[in-house]
């Protein structure tokens, strides 16, 4: 194995023989390491790194795991797209693996390990399920970003990890040990008004997240096409948010922008995305923002519970904010929807959040001391719906803007301005992929006999039937609306 680090025993020269792929493999009519080796590797993997994620660590994860692996496993996303390295690899295995044992083996055994924030995950996810391969590959998520909901969710951790030799060692280590979990993946498709002149694909000033793509002006396909409107889809598998959270989150995500000297590790980001929290107004919403901001006076929103029966979905007037969530892991980790107990099962027809029954949990905050309930023991938000498709539809109100964010990713999205325009946002259920996750996964399936039962769950908070004035929900909270323990809140100003 060429180009490792010296380790400090043979066990450590063995146990990356697990992981290591040779270049026959991975480099098209190689030259050199052509041939198989004697070893099969048991958890073969391709490594992506978002070199520029989490100040410095991207980039000193990427040299480590090159200098254990094969260099030419691992890849920087910044300088090669995941959809072009994994089309390469995977056509080379197919021209490979009809008269190479060990090739075949190679493809049914890879997993990938993608370091990143939740953003650089969803693309991978995305890329796997676009490209329809023939094996999908499970992912393993090493968290970078901020929040690192999706790490959470699966047993990764939700802090930044170590970049040295061990530590990246001891996270292979639980790569070849986790299990292979299906999940739902959510299509969304967004339609609005298409300018007369210029680009749709971005249309200025919209800066749309790396997941959502322009498909047409008018695609003679899609359901809700309408002349002289662009249509927008993408994907999820974490969240879409609507509303206080996603304007927090654009504050942020615009000043690192402005500044990324000033971001430099996880605990400084936390701490301005806490100090935005406070200055943006959402802990005293009623005085700071209007009703016309409000969930309820943007948008009209329709469930679907079954196939063909849309129903108009009440949103109470005080809610500013909507999650639509498919992981129990949002801002940080945690779980806005909570375990039903069984009289809410029973009455509600709710069930726990499971990630691959095929539903999407809807969860409504009033402001950022709601958020905050969800600290508190059996904590969760305004329990909406759960459902298979949800559709928003934005007409002209008393707001010219809304903050919409998908996985990590926020943007501003412009509201019609008269009558005769509409924006829509509809979210679907479209299939599946594989994740990793480890024993200290938070995601239940509903065919996992572990899965909480109504026992689990008859201690559930009633903080959403609770008639106790806004101003006396002090406690609990998310990294949209909490501020870090490691944060001294004299200095917020």
């Amino acid at each position: 194995m060429e180009g490792t680090l010296t380790t400090d025993s043979v066990s450590d020269s063995d146990f990356l023989k697990e992981f290591y792929i040779p270049n026959y493999i991975l480099v098209p009519d190689s030259k050199s390491d052509s041939t198989p080796p004697p070893q099969l590797p048991q958890c073969p993997v391709l490594v992506f790194i978002n070199s520029k994620s989490g100040g410095q660590l991207g980039a000193d994860l990427f040299k480590t795991y090159s200098a254990l692996l094969n260099e030419n496993q691992v890849f920087d996303l910044g300088k090669e797209a995941p959809d072009v390295v994994l089309r390469r690899i995977y056509l080379n295995l197919e021209k490979l693996k009809s008269n190479d044992e060990f090739a075949a083996k190679i493809q049914e055994k890879l997993r990938i390990i993608v370091a990143g924030g939740d953003g650089t995950a969803g693309w991978l996810l995305g890329v796997v399920c676009d490209l329809k391969l023939s094996h999908p590959l499970p992912i393993a998520t090493m968290p970078l970003g901020t929040g690192n909901n999706l790490p959470f969710a699966f047993g990764w951790g939700k802090k930044n990890p170590g970049t040295d030799v061990q530590a990246v060692m001891a996270f292979m280590k639980k790569v070849k040990n986790a299990k292979e979990m299906k999940i739902d993946n959510w299509h969304i498709l967004m339609r609005m008004r298409a300018p007369k002149e210029g680009s749709c694909d971005p249309i200025a000033p919209l800066e749309l997240p790396h997941s959502l793509h322009a498909v047409h002006r008018v695609s003679p396909t899609d359901e809700l096409n309408m002349e002289g409107y662009i249509t927008f889809r993408g994907g999820f598998w974490n969240y879409f948010s609507m509303g206080m959270d996603a304007q927090v989150s654009y504050a942020f995500h615009s000043e690192r922008k402005l500044h990324p000297e000033k971001f430099k590790n996880q605990l400084i980001n936390q701490s301005t995305y806490a100090k935005l929290g406070c200055t943006q107004g959402w802990f005293l919403a009623s005085l700071y923002h209007p009703s016309s901001r409000n969930i309820a006076h943007l948008a009209t929103v329709k469930i679907m519970k079954k196939t063909g029966q849309w129903e108009k979905l009440h949103i109470p007037n005080s809610i500013r904010s909507i999650v639509c969530l498919n992981l129990p892991s949002f801002s940080g980790g945690l779980n806005p929807w909570g375990t039903p107990n069984s009289n809410k099962r029973r009455d509600r027809g709710l069930t726990p959040p499971f990630v691959d029954d095929g539903l999407i949990e809807v969860v409504g905050f009033r402001d950022a001391w709601h958020g905050l309930v969800l600290l508190a023991p059996n904590g969760h938000g305004t329990r909406l719906a759960q459902a298979h498709r949800i559709r928003f539809e934005f007409h002209k109100g008393g707001a010219d803007h809304t903050f919409m964010r998908i996985d990590g990713e926020p943007w501003k999205q412009p509201l019609p301005s008269d009558d005769d325009n509409t924006v829509l946002v509809e979210i679907s259920h479209l299939g599946q992929v594989n994740m990793l996750a480890t024993d200290d996964c938070r995601s239940k399936s509903v065919n996992d006999p572990l899965s909480p039962s109504c026992h689990d769950a008859d201690k559930d908070s009633d903080e959403e039937d609770s008639v106790l004035a806004e101003e006396f929900r002090k406690f609990g909270a998310a990294d949209t609306f909490r501020i870090p323990d490691e944060v001294d809140i004299s200095h917020l100003s």
